[in-house]
């Protein structure tokens, strides 16, 4: 029988080997990981949030060979939801973000880190529409929200814009939808950080769009895709029968309760 000391020598001696352990499986993750050890860093972070802190949980994997290019489209319902879709992969998925977010002084580095994708509200944004076609092209992931804003309603979706459509054809990919419930939002931007939830996301099967390929500059093939994209997304949400509608140039939803 060990005696108290041999006892505590024991498991400390457990204790040690337990965390040597994990730190080098941490190191072999960060080494097998393609993503740079600033974005490990945050990845690991998101992970820890979205697993603890949200309690997320995801239907699987994106169904996207590794070298695959996509577009992914997702519903908004706080400022938080690309934590969740982050929780699918291990890749990069350069989200389309407001560009006076990416240029805050206080956010500016962490959209950076995330090879974000700065975009101007006023009208088409030339630039950031090049590269995000360009990015899914050569085989990255391309985050978009088709609402084009966090939906603080009680629809399932807000109306949608034609974006996403139109880079995925241009760049000649498929278009992953998905579907998140739950995400903490108290209308702040940092407040989601410090709030408890139960999210949810589901993944739906990729969208194959080469019926339509050379076909960009077709305002109804972008409509009609653009519907069909909302209704893929409401379909994960349990509303197959959701009539999706599109946003005109000046639209503004209306706030539940109103």
């Amino acid at each position: 029988m060990l005696s108290a000391t041999e006892t505590k020598l024991l498991a400390a001696g457990v204790l040690g080997a337990i965390g040597l352990s994990l730190v080098v499986y941490s190191v072999i993750l960060v080494r097998r990981c393609p993503l740079g050890p600033l974005q490990s860093l945050l990845f690991g972070f998101n992970l820890v949030m979205s697993r603890i802190l949200w309690r997320a949980r995801v239907s699987g994997p994106l169904p996207l060979r590794p070298d695959e290019g996509a577009v992914i489209v997702c519903n908004h319902r706080a400022p938080i939801d690309p934590a969740f879709v982050y929780l699918t992969t291990n890749r990069v998925v350069h989200w389309m973000v407001a560009k006076e977010y990416c240029l805050h002084p206080a956010l500016a580095w962490f959209f950076r880190t995330c090879e974000c994708i700065a975009v101007g509200r006023g009208g088409i944004d030339t630039s950031a529409t090049k590269t995000a076609i360009r990015c899914a092209r050569n085989g990255g992931l391309v985050g978009l929200f088709p609402e084009g804003r966090i939906n603080t309603t009680e629809e399932v979706l807000l109306p949608g814009r034609p974006g996403a459509a139109m880079i995925a054809l241009r760049a000649r990919v498929r278009v992953v939808p998905c579907y998140v419930s739950g995400s903490p939002y108290d209308g702040t931007t940092w407040g989601c950080l410090f709030m408890p939830a139960k999210a949810r996301l589901k993944v739906g099967r990729p969208i194959d769009l080469s019926e339509f390929f050379g076909r960009e500059n077709d305002r109804e093939v972008l409509e009609h895709l653009t519907r069909r994209f909302l209704s893929e997304i409401a379909r994960l949400a349990g509303q197959p029968d959701y009539q999706p509608k599109l946003a005109g140039r000046f639209y503004k939803p209306r706030l539940a309760g109103r």
